[in-house]
């Protein structure tokens, strides 16, 4: 019996000192590091990561005229993914411009006054700070037109999208989210020791759990800092062929052959 409760109680501290090692991992909260540990000498686990992503938000107020993407489309740098009425803006910024004119014909008019000390230097400055305060107005109406087209900022696929034609957005509304597949790169996380052996360029055979297939790769770039706590270390890889039925968000094992 005595050697009975001495076996549960290892079993005891073996779990406690494993959960605290869970929570002493050092990454930050909501960071997703992969959830990389390895398995056995040689082996760890990975995830596939595009090479950008983002979320685009609105930038001025207005009605989605045009959404021309949906999810799991492709799109190329500089296409438009969504656009907003700007009836309203267009024509902001045509009062704008129009009101320009005429305060910088009348600073201008003030000028030939002064050189005839016909007009004060009161009258002339505050006829310039006018036309200059105009000109500023038109690059405000600018920036909304502008606003009211989004553009891709780079090419790849829509990951979502988050309104739909004919909804009122507000600035700062979450539209379409994207991300770059031209280039996926593997997030790995490694025990710091393995910087003994470890160099940009090494390379490494990945195992997609996905598709149950081999794909070589090699060290992209190792990270600037060990993590103290788990004494890990994060390293990013690439394919050395990108595989078209790879996407981001698979998972899988890498294999290094030290």
């Amino acid at each position: 019996m005595r050697h009975w409760w001495r076996s549960k109680g290892l079993v005891l501290m073996t779990l406690i000192a494993l959960m605290v090692g869970v929570h002493s991992s050092g990454w930050a909260k909501g960071e997703r590091a992969a959830q990389i540990v390895p398995v056995q000498a040689g082996l760890v686990r990975g995830i596939v990561k595009p090479a950008a992503q983002a979320v685009l938000h609105a930038q001025v107020q207005g009605r989605i005229s045009e959404l021309p993407y949906k999810e799991g489309q492709r799109f190329k740098k500089g296409q438009m993914l969504v656009q907003l009425d700007c009836d309203k803006y267009r024509a902001e910024l045509a009062a704008a411009v129009a009101e320009h004119e005429v305060k910088d014909k009348v600073y201008r008019n003030n000028l030939e006054l002064g050189k005839l000390n016909a007009i004060s230097k009161v009258e002339l400055d505050t006829s310039g700070a006018e036309a200059k305060k105009a000109a500023a107005a038109i690059r405000v109406a600018t920036v909304n037109v502008k606003g009211c087209k989004i553009t891709a900022p780079f090419g790849g696929r829509v990951v979502g999208v988050m309104v739909n034609e004919h909804e009122n957005v507000f600035p700062n509304d979450k539209l379409i989210s994207l991300l770059d597949d031209s280039s996926l790169e593997i997030e790995l996380v490694l025990p710091s020791s393995s910087l003994a052996w470890l160099k940009r360029r090494s390379p490494f055979t990945f195992r997609v759990d996905e598709t149950g297939r081999n794909y070589p790769a090699l060290v992209k770039e190792i990270g600037a800092e060990v993590d103290a706590a788990s004494q890990t270390i994060k390293v990013m890889g690439m394919f050395e062929k990108l595989p078209p039925e790879v996407l981001a968000g698979m998972s899988g094992t890498a294999q290094f052959d030290k």
